[in-house]
């Protein structure tokens, strides 16, 4: 016998996780990691601590220059972390 309403894993697992609340805190964790990829080893050495909140990522800096480097680039971060996640995660950075 034919099952003719088969569907994708994926697509189930991705429904699973809309309707139990469980996509938001997921592509919250997926930007935090991705953050080591968008913006490399140099600056993930100077990067303390990443959490977001009311989708804000803050991010502490050990380096005050860095920081005002990040600042003036911040929209571009916005951008790229969310295109990496596939997702609008976050609205804006905040350095600290």
């Amino acid at each position: 016998m034919r099952r003719n309403e088969a569907e994708q894993i994926g697509d189930m697992i991705r429904k699973f996780f809309r309707q139990n609340g469980l996509e938001s805190p997921l592509n919250e964790y997926r930007l935090v990691q991705a953050w080591k990829e968008v913006v490399g080893p140099v600056i993930t050495r100077y990067t303390s601590n990443l959490y977001i909140k009311n989708q804000i990522l803050y991010v502490h800096l050990t380096s005050s220059v860095l920081r005002q480097e990040l600042m003036m680039g911040r929209d571009l971060l916005v951008r790229n972390l969310n295109e990496q996640v596939g997702a609008q995660v976050i609205v804006n950075i905040i350095f600290r």
